[in-house]
């Protein structure tokens, strides 16, 4: 697959006929190591609904064909939970700018 999930797409275009996602902060994680086309996809859309989207902030857990077990050592890790630390530390921080910067 090298493009939007249909669903994903379908629910993107029902949230902009709405106020829900205009100007809100959004950042991405993704749990796979393929989908690059589909990601640049999805930005581009994301760009174009909301001016909160930073491509800037970025997590990859790649968790394609892993057991439960080895899901949960790679999101419970140390390495993993430093990860996922850094990336909500760096969003919020994000979100915090661009309240400062609201009008």
């Amino acid at each position: 697959m090298r493009g939007i999930p249909g669903g994903l797409k379908n629910a993107i275009d029902w949230l902009v006929s709405r106020d829900e996602i205009i100007g809100k902060p959004i950042a991405l994680s993704h749990a796979s190591v393929r989908g690059d086309d589909m990601l640049a996809a999805l930005r581009t859309v994301l760009t174009t609904v909301s001016d909160g989207f930073t491509e800037k902030i970025f997590l990859r857990v790649p968790l394609n064909s892993t057991s439960v077990a080895e899901t949960n050592e790679r999101l419970n890790g140390e390495q993993g939970r430093e990860r996922m630390i850094d990336f909500l530390i760096r969003f919020a921080a994000f979100t915090a700018a661009r309240k400062v910067s609201d009008p």
